[in-house]
C-alpha cells in the first residue's frame, strides 16, 4: 500500500513536472531528459508502462496540444516509454476520435509509420514481456482472437493484426463502406461511445472545410499504411502467421480488405498505393518464404521444388517425360490387374488418395493432374493390346510410342496418323487372370469416378471454407470451381495423343457408336439407343470412327462431368450428316423396347445379356424385377445383370455392381413363416448370380469398386445356409439344369475363397507392428472392413466413395456382422488354420467324422475296395479307417456339405498316405479325388489346405515323374526353360537349368504331384473355370514354395493340357526364379533402376521411363515366341510371394543412391561437375545439366518410394522411417571422391528426401482424410525426433555431411511446401529445435517457413525469427 501511494505521488509529479513544461514552452528533449532523470532516481525502470499510460491519458484529451505531442515523440526516441503500448493506448483512444480529432489522428499515423515497424529493438527489451502483457489488457486480444496465450511474441502477431484491422475498419467507417460488410459492424473501438463535443478549437479544428480536407487526407494515410503493413518484408510475414493460425478471423479481414480495395475514394488520391495494387495484395497468398532464395541449398534444391506443370517440367530438362510424374500411378494401376490380388479396399479411393498425393508433390495444377490420370490409364489399357509382331511397327515401339517416355515420342504420339483401329493388336493371353475388360474397368469405370470424386470435393465444400493452410489459398478463394475447367481442358488436349486412344478390337464398335452419336447430336438429328441397337455402325453410310476417348466423354457424361457441349470440341465429330440414313424399326429386341414394356422373352434376355444398359434407369428396372418378379423372371433379372452390364457397362458399372451385391442379401419377404432360412428360396437367383460373378474379371470389377467386403459378408450366409443343407433338395433352372444345395454351396465357397488368400498361413510376412495387407485377408478382416463402410456413414457426406459403399452395407444389413453369426463357417475356418499350422490329427475311431471319412474313401475308391485290401484299412499318420465297403447304391453319402468338408483331410491325408505306401496307384489317387471334387466341389478347397499344409512340413517324398506311374514334363520340359530365359532376358538374371545334362529325372513332393495331377483331370471349359481359378492360385503357389524346379514342372505339365496358357503359365514359372534366390531379387530391382533410368543400352530400356520399366505386359510379340517382359511387371507379380520382405527396403535405399552416383557421372561429364563445384552456388555453370540431372534423381526417388510402398504397405514404410534410415544415416558410408563426391552426396541426400517423402505420403496420405493418416503422428514423430537430436548433436552420423545437409533441409522444404498438414503433428519444442538447427546452417527461410506452419504453438517462434531476419 505503502509503495503504491508512493507510485502515485510519482506519477503525479511527473504530470506536474510536464504542466510546468507546457505552460513555460521547455524544449521537448529537455523535458524528456528531466523526466528520464527524475524516473532513474526513483528507481524506475525504463522504459516504463506506468508513463506510457500517464502521458497519454494526459493528452487524450484535456491536453490535446501539438507541444504536448512532442514531447510524447521525445519519450518515445528517448525510450523511456515502449513505442509498440504506446501505439496500442492510442489506438484506443485516437481512432474513435478521429473525426472530431482528426490532427491527433494525423500525428497518430505519424507515429504509427515512424515506430509500428522498427520491432527488433522493442523484443529484445527486458520489459517485452510486461509490455506485451500490458497490450493485452488494452486491447483485450486474447479475448477477441480467442488465443489462450501469454507468450510475448504471439501477442506481437495479434497486435500488428489488430492494429491493421482497426485501421482497415475506420477506414471503411469513414467512406461509408462498413455497412457493406457482412458483420456490418466492427469489432474494434473506432467509433466514440459517448456524444463528441467539440471543445475549444486550438487548431481551428471550427474550419470545417479544412477538417473535411484533414478528414480525407487521414482516410488515405490509413489505406496507404494499411499497404505498408501488407507489404513490409516482416510484417506481411507476421500477418500471414494470422492468416494460417487465425483463419476465421482473417475470412472477415480479408473480405473487408477486398471491398475497401474495389470500392475505396480515398484510394484515388493516394500517389504510393493504387487500387489494383490493393486488389493485388489482396488476391495473392503473399507466401513469406520468398523465391528469391539467399541460402545455397535452397538455390540447389530449386529443381526438387520445381518439379511444376507437367509441361514446365518437360521444357525445363530435355529427355523428361510427362509420364514421369505419374510413374508410382502406372505402378499402382498395373499392380491392381494382378490376378491374384483382391483388394478390400475401393480403388477409387486409393487412387484418390494418391492422385491427391502426386498432385501436391509434384505440384502440378488440376489440368495437368488430370491429364496425368487419364494417359496413366490409357496405358494401362494399351500395354496388353499393342503387337510389335510386325516389322513395320518395330520403330513405333523402339520409341516406346505408346507409353509417352519422352519429348520425341510425345511430339510422335500427338501427330502420328497411324492411330485409330488400324494398330494391329495380338491375341490377349489366355488363362486365369484378369484380362482387357478389367483394364478397360479401371479406365472408363474408376477413373471417372475418381475425377468424380475430386471434382465433388471441391464443389462440395460450402463456398465460404477454404483450407487456409495452404499456400495458393487466394487462389482457391478466387476460383473455388476450377477442377470441372481443369477437367475438360485436360480432356480436349487428350484429343492430341492418338497413339493412346486406339481402340482394342472388341470395343471398336462401342468407340465408332459414341462417335456417331456425336455426329448424330450436333447434326441436330435427336435419336435414342434404340437406332444403335438396329443399325450396324459397319452399314452407315458416313465416317464415325470412334477412339478411346469418345468412350471416356461418354462416360464422363454419364456421371454428370460433363455435357454435351463436348460433342462441339474441335476435332471431335467427322462432321454432320442431314438426315438418318436408316429408319428405327417398330419393334426391336433391346434395352430400348424393354424399357417401353416388351416382356423378357428368350429373345429379350439375350439381347439385354449380349448389349450393356445405357442408363440408371433400365438397371433399375431389371433389379425391381428381380426383387418382385417371377420366379423366372429373377433369375432371367439375374442373368442379365451379370452379362455385358456389368462386363462392359462402364457409364453404370457402379451400379450394376451395387445391384448384384444386394441381390445376394435378399431381405425375408413380410409373410415368411418356414422354420428354414428363406435363402432357400432363393436358390436359383443366388445361384445364377454367383456363377454370373465368378469369372476373375468379374471378381477383379467388384475389387476394383471396393465390394469385396460386401460380397463376402453377402456369401457366408449363403455358405452356411446351403452347407447346412441335407442334399435332398433340387432346383431345375430354365435352362433345364438341375442344381442342388451342394451346387449352390461349393460355387458360393468357391468364390467366397478367392476373396482372401485362404491357402497361405494366417501370419505371412509381418513388419514390425503392422501386418501386410496380404496376411490381412481373412474373413474376421473382410467382415472388419464392411462394417467399417456402416460405422463411417455419418462422415460419408464429405466422401462421394464412402457414400457409396455405406448405402451397398445398409441396404444389406444395417447392423454389424461377426463371424459369430456362421458357426458352421468358423468352424471350418479353424480346422482350415489348425490343418496349416499343425499336422492333422484328432479323428476318433466310431465317431460321426470317422463314419463320413470311411463311406468317402468307399465312394472314391470302390473298384480298389473290392479287391482284397480295403483302401480304407490303410492307417496313415494321422488317420486310421476300416471297415468293410459300402454297397454301391450308398456310396455317395447324403450329407449336409459342412460335414463332409469336416471329414476330407482325414480322407485326402489317408489317401495320401496309401499312395506313399503303394497301396494306391498315382492315377487311381487322382481318380479318387477327382470323384471327390466331383460329389462335392467345395471340397477342392479342403484339398488345397491340406496339400499347401503338407509341402510345407517337408515329410512326403519325392516321385519321379516318369510318364509311367506319374505324368511326365519332358516332352516340353526344355521348352518351357528356354522361354523362361527369353521373359528374364532383360533383369539379367541367371535362370537354373532344369536338369543337369538332361541325366537328373524330373521329381514333385508327392502332396504337389497329387494336386497337379488331380488339377490336370478338369476341363479346360466354362463349367470349371471357377474351380480352376481357386486351384490355380494355390497350385502355383505350392510350387513356387517347393525346391526349383518344381514350377517349370508344373508350367510343362498343364501345357499339355492347355496348350493355350502355354504364355501365361511359362510366365507363372518365369516369377518362382526370384522365389528361391535373394539375389535375383536385388537384381531384378536393379533392372527396374536401369530400365527406368536408361542407364543401359538393352533396347527395351534405351529411353527409361515408365514405357522401359512396364513394357508392353507380356505374351508372345514376336514370331519367335515370348518376348523380354519388363522388369517392372516382373516384380509386381513376383513381391508378394517373398518371405523375408524387411530385406527389400535396404536394398532399394542402397541402388537408389547407387542410381544416383550413376546420374551424376553419365549426366555431367568430368570438366562440368568440377566447374559445377568451384563455382560459387552451383548452378551458374550448367543449369540445364543439373536440373535434369535432378529430374532423373526424382525419378529414381519416385521409383524407389513405389517400390517400397507396393511390397510392404505401410508396415515397411513405417520399418523404412523408423529402422533403416536412421541406421543408413549413423554407419559410414564411401565415397566415390573422384567422379564428384561433393555432388553426388547433395544430389544423394536430396534424393532420400524426395524418397522419404514420397513414402511417407503414399503410406499416410497429404492430408488427414484416410484411416491411415492416424498412424502419421507417431511414426513421422520419431523421425522428426531423430533430425532434430541429430542437428543437437546426440547423435553422431557416419553420413556424408553434405548428403545429410541436403537431406534434412529437402525433407523440411518437401513437407513445408507439399504436405504443411504434417508439421501440425510434429511436437511444438521438435519444431524448434530443427528451426534451431537450420539457422545454424544459415537456412533461416527455411526454419522460418517450418515454423510458420507448425501452428499457434510456433508461430511465436515463427514471429520473433521474422522480426530478426527481416525488421532491418
Amino acid at each position: 500500500m505503502e509503495f503504491s501511494l508512493q507510485s502515485s505521488r510519482l506519477w503525479e509529479e511527473v504530470v506536474e513536472q510536464t504542466k510546468l513544461a507546457k505552460e513555460k514552452g521547455i524544449d521537448p528533449l529537455l523535458w524528456a531528459l528531466q523526466v528520464s532523470s527524475s524516473l532513474g532516481t526513483s528507481g524506475i525502470a525504463l522504459p516504463s508502462t506506468e508513463l506510457a499510460h500517464v502521458l497519454v491519458n494526459y493528452i487524450c484529451w484535456d491536453n490535446n496540444i501539438p507541444i504536448l505531442w512532442k514531447f510524447l515523440d521525445k519519450a518515445l526516441m528517448m525510450k523511456i516509454i515502449p513505442p509498440l503500448l504506446v501505439i496500442a493506448l492510442l489506438s484506443q483512444r485516437v481512432i474513435p476520435s478521429r473525426r472530431s480529432h482528426p490532427a491527433a489522428y494525423r500525428l497518430y499515423l505519424e507515429l504509427l509509420k515512424r515506430h509500428a515497424f522498427a520491432l527488433k529493438c522493442q523484443i529484445n527489451g527486458l520489459d517485452y514481456q510486461e509490455v506485451m502483457e500490458s497490450i493485452d489488457a488494452t486491447l483485450h486480444l486474447c479475448e477477441i482472437f480467442g488465443l489462450q496465450t501469454t507468450e510475448p511474441a504471439i501477442l506481437v502477431v495479434e497486435f500488428i493484426f489488430s492494429i491493421v484491422w482497426q485501421l482497415l475498419d475506420a477506414s471503411l467507417d469513414d467512406e461509408g463502406l462498413l455497412e457493406l460488410t457482412e458483420e456490418k459492424v466492427s469489432r474494434w473501438a473506432i467509433k466514440p461511445q459517448e456524444m463528441e463535443i467539440d471543445g475549444h478549437d486550438m487548431y481551428d479544428e471550427k474550419n470545417i472545410a479544412y477538417c473535411e480536407r484533414l478528414q480525407n487526407f487521414n482516410t488515405t494515410m490509413a489505406i496507404e499504411i494499411i499497404g505498408q503493413f501488407l507489404q513490409n518484408k516482416a510484417t506481411s510475414r507476421i500477418l500471414y502467421l494470422a492468416r494460417r493460425n487465425m483463419s476465421s478471423h482473417w475470412v472477415s479481414f480479408i473480405q473487408s480488405l477486398q471491398l475497401l480495395g474495389a470500392n475505396s475514394a480515398a484510394l484515388k488520391n493516394s500517389k504510393v498505393l493504387t487500387s489494383e495494387a490493393l486488389q493485388e495484395l489482396t488476391s495473392d497468398s503473399r507466401i513469406f518464404l520468398s523465391r528469391e532464395c539467399k541460402t545455397s541449398s535452397r538455390q540447389k534444391f530449386h529443381a526438387v521444388m520445381a518439379f511444376g506443370s507437367l509441361a514446365s517440367s518437360v521444357s525445363l530438362c530435355p529427355g523428361a517425360s510427362r509420364s514421369d510424374l505419374w510413374l508410382p500411378l502406372d505402378m499402382v494401376l498395373e499392380d491392381a490387374m494382378d490376378g491374384y490380388l483382391v483388394n478390400t479396399t475401393s480403388a477409387v479411393e486409393i487412387i484418390t488418395g494418391l492422385t491427391k498425393t502426386l498432385q501436391a508433390i509434384n505440384g502440378t495444377n488440376w489440368h495437368d493432374t488430370f491429364l496425368g490420370l487419364w494417359i496413366a490409364s490409357l496405358r494401362l489399357v494399351q500395354r496388353v493390346r499393342t503387337s510389335s509382331n510386325v516389322q513395320k511397327f518395330s520403330a513405333l515401339f523402339s520409341l516406346n510410342g505408346y507409353y509417352v517416355l519422352n519429348r520425341e515420342s510425345e511430339v510422335f504420339l500427338k501427330h502420328s496418323k497411324f492411330t485409330k483401329t488400324s494398330v494391329p493388336e495380338r491375341d490377349p493371353i489366355e488363362g486365369p487372370m484378369p484380362r482387357l475388360d478389367t483394364r478397360l474397368c479401371m479406365l472408363l469405370s474408376i477413373m471417372t469416378l475418381v475425377v468424380a470424386d475430386l471434382i465433388e470435393e471441391e464443389e462440395g465444400a460450402p463456398t465460404d471454407e477454404t483450407e487456409y493452410g495452404s499456400t495458393n489459398h487466394w487462389k482457391e478463394m478466387k476460383f473455388p470451381r476450377k477442377r470441372r475447367a481443369d477437367l475438360v481442358s485436360s480432356l480436349q488436349v487428350l484429343g492430341d495423343y492418338q497413339g493412346l486412344l486406339a481402340p482394342p478390337k472388341f470395343v471398336v464398335s462401342a468407340a465408332n457408336q459414341a462417335a456417331a452419336k456425336a455426329m448424330l447430336f450436333v447434326s441436330g438429328i435427336n435419336v435414342g439407343s434404340a437406332y444403335f441397337e438396329c443399325v450396324n455402325i459397319k452399314d452407315m453410310p458416313f465416317s464415325c470412327s470412334g477412339n478411346l476417348r469418345h468412350l471416356i466423354i461418354e462416360a464422363c457424361i454419364a456421371r454428370n462431368l460433363l455435357d454435351t457441349s463436348a460433342y462441339y470440341w474441335p476435332g471431335y465429330v467427322n462432321g454432320r450428316i442431314n438426315q438418318l440414313p436408316y429408319s428405327v424399326p417398330a419393334q426391336a429386341p433391346g434395352w430400348s423396347s424393354f424399357m417401353k414394356g416388351a416382356p423378357l422373352t428368350s429373345v429379350m434376355i439375350n439381347a439385354l445379356v449380349s448389349s450393356p444398359a445405357s442408363s440408371l434407369a433400365e438397371l433399375e428396372k431389371i433389379f425391381e424385377i428381380a426383387v418382385n418378379g417371377s420366379e423366372d423372371e429373377k433369375i432371367s433379372a439375374a442373368t442379365i445383370l451379370c452379362g455385358a452390364s456389368l462386363i462392359r457397362g462402364w457409364n453404370i458399372q457402379e451400379y450394376t455392381v451395387k445391384f448384384i451385391t444386394r441381390l445376394m442379401s435378399p431381405p425375408v419377404p413380410a409373410d415368411f413363416t418356414g422354420s428354414d432360412s428363406h435363402l432357400i428360396d432363393y436358390a436359383p437367383m443366388l445361384n445364377v448370380l454367383i456363377v454370373g460373378i465368378a469369372s476373375v474379371d468379374c471378381v477383379q470389377i467388384f475389387s476394383l469398386h471396393g465390394l469385396v467386403p460386401q460380397l463376402a459378408c453377402s456369401l457366408m450366409p449363403i455358405c452356411e445356409v446351403f452347407g447346412s443343407c441335407v442334399p435332398n433338395l433340387s432346383w431345375t433352372l430354365p435352362s433345364g439344369e438341375e442344381i442342388s444345395p451342394h451346387a449352390v454351396f461349393s460355387n458360393a465357397f468357391a468364390l467366397l475363397l478367392k476373396l482372401w488368400r485362404f491357402n497361405h498361413p494366417p501370419i505371412e510376412h509381418g513388419v514390425g507392428d503392422v501386418p501386410t495387407v496380404g496376411s490381412q485377408l481373412t474373413p474376421e478382416y473382410l467382415l472388419l472392413v464392411r462394417n467399417s463402410h456402416l460405422l463411417s456413414s455419418e462422415n460419408t457426406h464429405k466422401d462421394r466413395n464412402k457414400r457409396r459403399l455405406s448405402e451397398v452395407a445398409s441396404s444389406s444389413s444395417p447392423e454389424p456382422v461377426f463371424l459369430d453369426s456362421f458357426p458352421k463357417l468358423k468352424v471350418w475356418y479353424r480346422q482350415h488354420q489348425r490343418c496349416i499350422a499343425a499336422t492333422l490329427s484328432g479323428l476318433v475311431h466310431g465317431t460321426t467324422v470317422h463314419q463320413t471319412v470311411d463311406r468317402l474313401l468307399n465312394m472314391m475308391f470302390r473298384k480298389i475296395n473290392k479287391g482284397s485290401q480295403s483302401i480304407t484299412s490303410v492307417t496313415s499318420g494321422s488317420s486310421s479307417s476300416s471297415g468293410a465297403g459300402i454297397e454301391d447304391n450308398s456310396l455317395k453319402p447324403e450329407l449336409p456339405a459342412w460335414d463332409i468338408l469336416e471329414a476330407v483331410p482325414y480322407v485326402v491325408d489317408a489317401a495320401l498316405t496309401a499312395c506313399a505306401h503303394g497301396k494306391l496307384s498315382p492315377r487311381e489317387l487322382a481318380t479318387g479325388l477327382k470323384d471327390l471334387a466331383d460329389f462335392l466341389p467345395a471340397s477342392l478347397a479342403t484339398i488345397v489346405s491340406y496339400f499347401s499344409a503338407e509341402v510345407s512340413r517337408c515329410v512326403w517324398k519325392p516321385v519321379v515323374m516318369n510318364g509311367m506311374d506319374w505324368p511326365s514334363p519332358a516332352a516340353n520340359l526344355s521348352n518351357v526353360e528356354e522361354h523362361i530365359k527369353k521373359i528374364l532376358a532383360a533383369t539379367g538374371v541367371d535362370v537354373p537349368r532344369l536338369s543337369a545334362g538332361g541325366s537328373s529325372p524330373a521329381t514333385l513332393p508327392l502332396p504337389l504331384a497329387a494336386f497337379v495331377s488331380l488339377t490336370i483331370t478338369y476341363k479346360i471349359d466354362k463349367a470349371s473355370e471357377r474351380f480352376l481359378n481357386l486351384a490355380g492360385p494355390a497350385l502355383e503357389s505350392l510350387a513356387a514354395d517347393c525346391p526349383w524346379p518344381c514350377m517349370p514342372i508344373v508350367a510343362s505339365l498343364w501345357t499339355q493340357k492347355a496348350k493355350r496358357w502355354f504364355d501365361f503359365l511359362v510366365f507363372s514359372a518365369s516369377r518362382t526364379v526370384f522365389l528361391h534366390n535373394s539375389d535375383a531379387i536385388v537384381q531384378l530391382l536393379k533392372s527396374c533402376f536401369t530400365a527406368t533410368l536408361g542407364l543401359n543400352i538393352a533396347p527395351i530400356s534405351s529411353n527409361g521411363g515408365v514405357g522401359a520399366l512396364l513394357g508392353h505386359g507380356f505374351g508372345s510379340h514376336f514370331c519367335g515366341g515370348l518376348s523380354p517382359v519388363a522388369p517392372g511387371i516382373l516384380y509386381l507379380r513376383v513381391y508378394r510371394s517373398i518371405r523375408d520382405i524387411v530385406f527389400i527396403t535396404e536394398e532399394v535405399v542402397s541402388l537408389l543412391m547407387h542410381s544416383v552416383r550413376e546420374i551424376a557421372c553419365s549426366g555431367l561429364p568430368k570438366q562440368k561437375l568440377d566447374k559445377l563445384k568451384r563455382s560459387k552456388n552451383g548452378m551458374k555453370y550448367g543449369q540445364v545439366s543439373l536440373a535434369a540431372a535432378m529430374t532423373r534423381v526424382k525419378l529414381a526417388a519416385s521409383l524407389a518410394a513405389s517400390l517400397v510402398w507396393l511390397s510392404g504397405g505401410h508396415g515397411l514404410v513405417q520399418s523404412l522411417i523408423k529402422e533403416t534410415l536412421p541406421s543408413w544415416f549413423i554407419s559410414v558410408h564411401r565415397s566415390d571422391r573422384d567422379q564428384g563426391s561433393g555432388l553426388v552426396a547433395m544430389l544423394g541426400g536430396y534424393a532420400l528426401a524426395y524418397f522419404t517423402v514420397l513414402c511417407g505420403a503414399f503410406a499416410w496420405g497429404v492430408d488427414s482424410s484416410s484411416s491411415a493418416s492416424k498412424r502419421r503422428p507417431k511414426i513421422l514423430g520419431s523421425h522428426m525426433e531423430f533430425l532434430a537430436s541429430a542437428l543437437d548433436g546426440k547423435i553422431s552420423l557416419g553420413c556424408d555431411g553434405a548428403t545429410w545437409h541436403a537431406y534434412v533441409s529437402g525433407f523440411v522444404s518437401l513437407m513445408v511446401g507439399c504436405t504443411p498438414n504434417w508439421v501440425l503433428e510434429v511436437d511444438v519444442d521438435v519444431l524448434r529445435r530443427l528451426s534451431k538447427g537450420l539457422r545454424q546452417w544459415n537456412e533461416e527461410e527455411l526454419a522460418l517457413a517450418l515454423l510458420g506452419i507448425g501452428g499457434v504453438g510456433t508461430m511465436g517462434a515463427a514471429a520473433e525469427l521474422i522480426i530478426e531476419y527481416f525488421d532491418s
